[in-house]
């Protein structure tokens, strides 16, 4: 059974929320990148990008981080393909880098792209967005601006669906 816990009202909602509390965290928009990881993540890093510029009234850069080749599953699933990193000019060295994605779960996928971070520059900080915090963490990581947090169980899955990616209309599901 599938039943939708985020419409695409809410997801606006939700990135709108996460938009003014990374301008609060970080006391405006100076200094901020945000990296989205594909190909959910960058998605949603260009709305939030969006959505800063359009509070802040200024462009904060926004680019996306790649980590497959940084994985710890490549040997049960070698076939991933490479999505492009985009890292914006002004780079990320001594900037605040917030590392947009859609679901968080066991933490793994942000472990990844902490270290694909660190062939990129040395950031002053690295903070993490997510759409959804389903739990199951088996890293100590845990997000720093939260859509949703939604408990489920291990064998459920939660999906992300963006028009820009998925056409049709935003939503998330839990199966």
């Amino acid at each position: 059974m599938t039943r939708i816990v985020l419409q695409s009202a809410d997801i606006g909602r939700a990135l709108t929320r996460i938009s003014h509390e990374i301008l609060e965290s970080n006391k405006g928009p100076d200094g901020l990148v945000l990296l989205g990881i594909p190909t959910r993540g960058a998605t949603l890093a260009r709305r939030i990008g969006a959505l800063l510029s359009g509070i802040a009234g200024a462009a904060v850069p926004v680019g996306s981080l790649d980590v497959t080749m940084h994985r710890d599953d490549l040997h049960r699933n070698p076939t991933r393909a490479p999505q492009p990193t985009e890292i914006p000019a002004e780079g990320i060295d001594g900037r605040v880098v917030v590392l947009v994605d859609d679901v968080l779960f066991s933490g793994r996928s942000i472990r990844a792209a902490l270290d694909a971070l660190q062939d990129l520059g040395r950031p002053a900080a690295v903070r993490l967005a997510v759409l959804v915090d389903r739990g199951h963490r088996e890293l100590p990581i845990r997000p720093d601006f939260v859509g949703k947090n939604l408990p489920s169980s291990r064998e459920e899955r939660v999906n992300v669906r963006l028009s820009e990616v998925d056409g049709g209309e935003d939503e998330v599901t839990i199966a």
